[in-house]
Formats: C-alpha cells, sequence, structure tokens
C-alpha cells in the first residue's frame, strides 16, 4: 500500500500541498486529476523522493520498485526492441551472466530464476508492447536515433510498461500518442497487474482505465472511488452541498452582526450583543471548494463565405518524391466539424499540412474560395514561441497599430490574465502556452480552423471550455485528435485516412474504437475471394436447446454483475484507512479483493464462452 501521511511542501514560500492525506491499496488503478499548477507533478517528485517533505510521511512496502518515464530514451544506435529488453535490469543481468559464468551450480540458478521471471517469452511481450504503441516489427529493430523525439518518448514508455514496477507513475502519457497507442494504453492499464498512479486529462483513459480519482485541490488529496465522470457527480454535489451550507451560513452570520450593529453600546442589550460577537468570532467559515470556472476560449467571428469554401480535385501530396496521400476528392463548407481517423503514419498531419497551404499539392487542383483565412494550430508550434518573450510581444508583432488594452482584451479572451501577459512564455505553464498558440492561430478570424492535437497540454476545464467555443464558432473545423471526448462532442463527419487515401467513414467513433481494439479493419473481398463457395450455415438447433443456452447465459451474467458489486464493495473497504490500523484483517480484505478478482476473470470466461455457444446456435 501507499500510504501518504499528513504530507505538506511548499514552493518558494507558497504551500502546494498541506497536511494532505491519502493511502492507495495495492493493485488500485487511480487517476490523479487537478487544475494545472496545482502540485501533480510535484507529488509525483516526492512520491519518487527526488523532493524532500517538509512534514509528513510517504511510505510503500520494502522493495517496492517505482517505475515512471522521466525523460526519453537517449538517441543512440541501440535497436528499440533492445532498448525495451535492457528496461528489465535483473533479466538483463542474469542474461549476460549466464554467457559468462563458468560455475555449474551458478548456472543452475540462474537458470532457475531466468524461469521463474518468464525471461524466454520477454522479448514477445516487448515486441507486442511496442506494436501497440505504433511501432512495426521492421522499426523495432531500427536503432533509437532514427526516431524523433517525441517517438522515442514511446519507447520510454514501453520500456517502463515492460519493467512492471510495483508502483507505476504515468505523466501525460497520452501526450505524445496518438488516438490508437492512447485506446491501447487504456487496456493495457486496465489490466496492468500492480498499482498505477496516472496524471491525466484524458477522460476516456480516466472513465476506462482507473477505478478511483485523487483530486488534488486546495492543497489537499480526496480520493473518489469510480473513474471520471462518477468522480464529476459526486463532486458536482459536494460543491452544491457547501455552496447551500455557505449560504445559509452567511445568513446566520448577517442576522448576528446586525443585532450587535444595533445594541452593542445599548446598556440593556449590551450582555446579549457581546453574546452574539462572541458567537461570530467562534463560526468558523464554510470554504467551498476551489471551483475553477470554465477558462473561456474566444474564436473571432468569420464573415460567411459561399460554399464550398475548399475543394479538392484529383490532388496528390507528399515529400520531396514520395506521395502520401493520392487523388483526393474532398470539398470543405464553412460549417464542417470534421475529424481525421486513421493509425499512425497514415498521413493525417500531410492532410492537414496540405489544407493549411503549408505543403503544396504535386498533382491535382486545389479550388479555395477567394477570401479564405485559415487557421492551423499543431503541437510542435507550442515549441516554437519566442520563449524570452512574453505573450504581449508575440501578438504585439502581429498587431503593431493595436493599442495595449486591445492587446490584452484578446488574450484575455483566451484566458491569459493580465499577469501571464507580462510573464516570458519560458516560464508559463504548458497549458498557458498552448492557449497562446491558439489565440495566435485565430487572431485572423479565420473561416477554416485545423487543430493536431490541441488539447495536449490543457486541463480538463479547459478542455471543456475548447469544446464550448467551438461548438459556437461558425467556421469549419478540422480536428486531429487522441481525445474521444472532444472529438464525440465537436466532430459530425469522420474522414478515415488509410492506404494513401482519404474517404468518409461510415461507421461513429465508438465503433472506430472498437474496431481498433480488435485490431482488425475491414477489407475488401478481392474476386479470388469472393469465387469461393460461401460456407453453410449452421443449423438452427431447437427451441428448448436454444432456451437453455440463454438461460445458462442468464446465470452467468448474473454471476459477472454479483461479482462485480463483491469487487467495489471489498474496493471501498480496503480505501479506509481505519481499516490498516488491524494489520491481520487488512490482509484477510485483500486476500478476499484478489480471490474475487480471480473469480471475476473466470466468470467472464464462462460468460463469454456461454455467449458464443448461443450466437452458435442461432440464438
Amino acid at each position: 500500500m501507499l500510504r501518504l501521511e499528513d504530507i505538506s511542501y511548499a514552493v518558494a514560500g507558497r504551500p502546494l500541498i498541506e497536511h494532505a492525506t491519502a493511502n492507495i491499496p495495492d493493485g488500485h488503478k487511480v487517476g490523479i486529476v487537478g487544475r494545472n499548477g496545482t502540485g501533480k507533478t510535484t507529488l509525483f517528485r516526492l512520491i519518487r523522493g527526488e523532493l524532500a517533505l517538509e512534514g509528513g510521511e510517504i511510505s510503500l512496502p520494502s522493495r517496492a520498485r517505482i517505475g515512471g518515464v522521466a525523460q526519453e530514451v537517449p538517441g543512440n544506435e541501440v535497436s528499440l526492441i533492445d532498448t525495451v529488453l535492457a528496461a528489465d535490469t535483473e533479466r538483463a543481468a542474469l542474461m549476460a551472466e549466464s554467457e559468462t559464468s563458468s560455475d555449474g551450480a551458478r548456472i543452475a540458478e540462474i537458470q532457475t530464476r531466468l524461469a521463474d521471471i518468464d525471461a524466454w517469452s520477454a522479448e514477445a511481450r516487448a515486441a507486442s508492447i511496442l506494436k501497440g504503441l505504433g511501432f512495426t516489427d521492421a522499426e523495432q529493430a531500427q536503432p533509437c536515433s532514427a526516431f524523433s523525439g517525441g517517438w522515442r518518448m514511446r519507447v520510454a514508455l514501453a520500456a517502463v510498461l515492460f519493467s512492471e514496477p510495483d508502483l507505476l507513475l504515468l505523466d501525460e502519457p497520452t501526450n505524445y500518442l496518438d488516438l490508437e497507442g492512447a485506446l491501447w494504453l487504456e487496456t493495457y492499464l486496465a489490466r496492468y497487474p500492480h498499482t498505477v498512479l496516472v496524471i491525466s486529462h484524458d477522460r476516456g483513459l480516466l472513465n476506462r482505465a482507473v477505478g478511483s480519482i485523487l483530486h488534488l485541490e486546495d492543497r489537499k488529496l480526496t480520493l473518489y472511488q469510480g473513474g471520471y465522470d462518477r468522480f464529476a457527480e459526486t463532486r458536482a454535489a459536494r460543491l452544491a452541498a457547501a455552496q447551500s451550507e455557505a449560504k445559509k451560513q452567511e445568513a446566520r452570520r448577517a442576522h448576528l452582526q446586525s443585532y450587535v450593529d444595533r445594541f452593542r453600546y445599548k446598556a440593556d442589550k449590551a450582555k446579549q450583543a457581546q453574546a452574539r460577537i462572541k458567537a461570530l468570532a467562534r463560526m468558523q467559515p464554510i470554504t467551498q471548494p476551489q471551483e475553477a470556472a470554465l477558462r473561456r476560449f474566444t474564436f473571432p467571428e468569420p464573415e460567411a463565405l459561399s460554399p464550398p469554401i475548399l475543394r479538392l480535385e484529383g490532388v496528390s501530396v507528399g515529400y520531396d518524391d514520395k506521395v502520401v496521400l493520392r487523388d483526393l476528392e474532398l470539398r470543405i463548407d464553412q460549417d464542417d466539424r470534421i475529424a481525421l481517423l486513421g493509425r499512425n503514419g497514415e498521413g493525417k498531419s500531410t492532410l492537414s499540412k496540405l489544407l493549411s497551404a503549408r505543403l503544396d499539392p504535386m498533382d491535382g487542383r486545389i479550388h479555395t474560395a477567394s477570401k479564405l483565412r485559415t487557421g492551423y494550430f499543431a503541437q510542435h508550434q507550442v515549441d516554437e514561441l519566442h520563449v524570452d518573450e512574453t505573450p504581449i510581444d508575440h501578438i504585439r508583432r502581429l498587431r503593431p497599430g493595436e493599442a495595449p488594452g486591445k492587446l490584452r482584451a484578446r488574450l484575455g479572451g483566451f484566458g491569459i490574465g493580465a499577469e501571464q501577459a507580462e510573464t516570458v512564455v519560458g516560464r508559463l505553464s504548458g497549458g498557458q502556452k498552448a492557449r497562446l498558440s491558439l489565440m495566435l492561430a485565430t487572431l485572423d478570424a479565420p473561416h477554416m480552423l485545423i487543430l493536431d492535437e490541441p488539447t495536449n497540454h490543457l486541463d480538463i476545464e479547459s478542455r471543456e471550455a475548447l469544446v464550448e467555443a467551438l461548438t459556437a464558432y461558425t467556421g469549419a473545423v478540422i480536428l486531429v485528435s487522441h481525445d474521444m471526448h472532444l472529438l464525440s462532442l465537436v466532430a459530425d463527419r469522420l474522414w478515415l485516412v488509410k492506404d494513401g487515401h482519404v474517404a468518409p467513414y461510415d461507421g461513429d467513433l465508438e465503433s472506430y474504437r472498437k474496431m481498433l481494439l480488435q485490431g482488425d479493419s475491414p477489407t475488401k473481398t478481392t474476386p479470388k475471394q469472393a469465387a469461393k463457395p460461401a460456407p453453410e450455415k449452421p443449423r438452427r438447433q431447437s427451441r428448448d436447446a436454444i432456451l437453455a443456452l440463454r438461460a445458462d447465459l442468464r446465470k452467468c451474467e448474473e454471476r459477472v454483475e454479483k461479482l462485480n458489486g463483491m469487487r467495489d464493495r471489498i474496493a471501498a473497504k480496503l480505501a479506509d484507512p481505519a481499516i490498516y490500523e488491524d494489520a491481520p484483517g487488512a490482509g484477510e480484505w485483500q486476500k478476499k479483493y484478489a480471490e474475487v478478482t480471480d473469480g471475476l476473470a473466470r466468470a467472464e470466461s464462462l460468460w463469454m464462452t456461454a455467449l458464443e455457444r448461443l450466437e452458435k446456435a442461432g440464438g
């Protein structure tokens, strides 16, 4: 168990975490949320021992291994697969010793230990993780130096996942993943055999990969059971209750103060007035949870243009002599909201650059409205801001004739306040830099806004504000994002970028997600395949047999539901710090949790078998 007991930490005299307590049972998956700047990353550094606590204690089981992605792997000549394999230091040391040892007894010990840690399947497991994060079999054999920093961050993530630490700490792991990689990571973390703490603003991951939410707010830690949606509902109820109590207390305080003001200097009422003064002094103010108002985005409104605003006829595009996308026949109107889907490397960013006129076509024609203005935001632009200049300097360069008040108003429309406006970019947070880049991209009131991973450094409140702004925006929106929540709320058309072509995707986002998780996609039937005779359909079984199979399926479903309920109740029990005052009792509850989890896995397997039998029977 990870115990955080009454911990405190300050930065430059400013309290960041103050008398905070939380207990995370072994094997739990916990999402850590909170506004940008509240100290989530600092909390990780405290757990790792990189920073010294000013008060309290952080404890872990003895010999527990802590792992996380601190930085990208170096760009050396070691292959990706060997880099990941080397992350399991025990296996690597034993393998090296086995090649040099001449002591028969020691060799036997080494071989036994290698068998215990399943060393012989390690390469297959490492390859599976790399593939899930977007690396092909051929790329896994290439040296790290062949890949950019973002891809080397994926290798670093693969390495820590492969090493399977007892406590896995991940800080915004989806920031350098595409949609496919993010969905794979959700599934992997949900099955991870040890404890996971993940800082994330990705609602999909926080709903599907974790079972608890640890909220850092007002310098305190609060643990909520369930995923992010359940946390949001519980927190909303808590806010409403706090607001109601605060209003009641304010009314009571006003009533007492009114009596004091009227009678404190009257002899016959002085005693009662003094009593009320003491009551006011004893009355502790009810502090409402710090609620971050949605930090707004205000996009300038473009004038309307006649449709289409952009049309592609037989366009091909690529780099140097290599064609990436070909025969593009696309049309965009000003009211379009389009999400670009497709696996990494298929050409989504290439298409974005083509549509924003940052890449010229190799063939075909592009027709654009005569007054078309396009705004373009890509993640690399955040890194291209001038770190030694302020946001005011950035916007003044583009609007030299505007009054300072108007420049500040433009920045304020993107949640960049007066203090941040005069702070050099190098000292701004990632979210503030992203807001500045978004403001610069929309400065000219574009008719078409192209956003390539716009949410990477934005907290959840800012992402919700971006959704509202894009919904109200009157121009076309082209989105590339791993944030399924953003795509589902903004996009009403889906384009699939695949095999050098771009075409409308007939399904919805949920069907696309399922397709990716299954590792499958629709394929065209070749003439040779069509010529094969269709297999005979299995005969439908008797009505009584189907009814029996349905009854069996219902029993399996009931068993799974019952075990799910038992697991949730035991998890809630384990989350109660009081239980650990009785060490033997706590051990029994942890044993029960493991038994129920194992039973649930078997019950789910039986349920799947029953479902398959019913489907084969035609029921």
